[in-house]
């Protein structure tokens, strides 16, 4: 076990090394420039489109709203990247990290819509008249046969992943949070979440999307309420903040109280690695939500979908790495969940508080937000037929998750995540010129 142990660290290594991010910011740099920035110029068009495809509407294709589609996909990523991810990459790589979290949402963006776009472009209907699609389906209809291998390679590291990324890693957060805080029995944690995440499951997508569509903006706004409060009773230290963000972005930071210090590699390797492990951009996941929204555009949904990354990361992974940092908390040697909920215990009353029910209900909707990826990506691997014992066995991993040591699991988990960008990516660089087309002939009749 600990020869398997070390060699899936060497592994881990290579794939969050500089290739993988290299990759990751050159394929977002590369789309980006290719849109000419539109997603960064269309944001408000991207709003104005969430607003009115808040309704479902049957006369168009797909399952859920635009709007349940956006928040099926933000409850797989808003979850323990934004409160312990950000924290852990300011304690390794500085205040800096936050300004290359920052860049790569950016890039991220372009990443994101044009995930979309190819997911509704070549979706497919399943036997159960389902709207299937994401990375696996667009590199086999939209490259061909040949490369069929490339997108059974995304569909078994994106069903194993899910395992680790999207249930025991967030079970175990959950009962974590809730024992550490509110003294919470870790086996009635496990024996409740089971039972809720099974009720949700068993109504697929579309209860999945409904229960997303009323939790995840109703957490989001919590949390970002209350770190808005951190700021404000900080405000004085909000510029320096930012000169602090910005310094360490180029500059090593020296250690002090019980930061180590860090090299400006550390910023860039753990903000550009936190912030795609958070927003999910060019990881392939979220586009498999987007293929069941209810449009007939390609792009209009593209540009719904590069919502998630500007709420992910420039709104609620901002908050917590600011108030971390307005605070001083950044210095105090703390890491993970427990440095956010020390920055938020310093600022305002029962902080930590917050910060452990917010962690616990966003680690609930990436749950069931990871159940729909993995789920397809088994259904696509082994057909309709699978769907349902997948269910089952989904449901009982999680208080298995809840229950367990899970340092081995986080490290394959993360392994995995990090593999299924590799086949996305490359099928995103082969497929931009579709991408280019159709958003130019979108934005040719379209003005908004």
């Amino acid at each position: 076990m600990e020869g398997l142990n070390e060699f899936i660290k060497l592994v881990n290594g290579f794939v969050w090394g500089t290739p993988m991010l290299v990759m990751i910011l050159g394929v977002g740099l590369f789309l980006s420039f290719g849109l000419k920035l539109m997603p960064i110029l269309k944001l408000g068009a991207g709003f104005k489109l969430l607003w009115s495809g808040r309704s479902s509407d049957q006369t168009k294709a797909g399952e859920i709203s635009p709007y349940n589609a956006l928040m099926t996909s933000l409850s797989a990523t808003i979850g323990t990247g934004n409160i312990a991810g950000v924290a852990t990459a300011i304690f390794i790589g500085g205040p800096g990290a936050l300004f290359w979290m920052w860049c790569t949402a950016l890039v991220g963006m372009a990443t994101k819509f044009s995930e979309a776009v190819l997911a509704v472009k070549y979706r497919e209907v399943d036997a159960n008249g389902q709207h299937v699609g994401g990375p696996m389906y667009y590199i086999k209809n939209g490259l061909g046969s040949k490369w069929t291998w490339l997108g059974t390679t995304f569909a078994v590291f994106g069903a194993f992943a899910g395992f680790g990324i999207g249930n025991t890693v967030q079970a175990n957060s959950i009962a974590d949070a809730l024992n550490s805080n509110f003294g919470v029995p870790m086996w009635l944690t496990a024996l409740i979440l089971m039972v809720l995440v099974g009720a949700v499951l068993m109504g697929g997508i579309k209860r999945i999307a409904d229960v997303a569509g009323k939790l995840v903006p109703l957490m989001t706004v919590f949390y970002f309420t209350a770190g808005v409060a951190v700021l404000i009773i900080n405000v004085g230290e909000i510029p320096a903040a930012f000169e602090l963000i910005l310094h360490s972005a180029f500059n090593p930071v020296a250690a002090q109280g019980g930061f180590a210090g860090a090299a400006v590699w550390a910023a860039i390797r753990f903000g550009v690695a936190r912030g795609v492990f958070s927003n999910e951009a060019g990881l392939g996941s979220a586009p498999i939500a987007h293929a069941a929204a209810q449009t007939n555009n390609p792009i209009e949904q593209g540009l719904v979908a590069m919502l998630g990354t500007f709420i992910d990361t420039l709104i609620v992974c901002s908050i917590t790495g600011l108030a971390i940092i307005v605070t001083g908390s950044w210095t105090s040697g703390e890491t993970g969940a427990s440095l956010t909920s020390l920055a938020f215990a310093q600022a305002i009353p029962f902080g930590n508080y917050i910060v452990a029910i917010a962690l616990a209900i966003f680690a609930f909707t990436t749950i069931l937000g990871w159940s729909v990826y993995s789920e397809k990506c088994v259904q696509y691997l082994l057909g309709e037929k699978a769907v349902m014992p997948f269910r089952v066995v989904w449901t009982a991993v999680v208080p298995i998750g809840a229950l367990m040591s899970l340092d081995f699991v986080w490290l394959l988990a993360d392994t995995l995540n990090a593999m299924m960008a590799i086949p996305n990516l490359i099928a995103l660089a082969l497929l931009s010129p579709v991408v280019f087309g159709l958003t130019k002939a979108y934005f040719s009749t379209n003005k908004g």
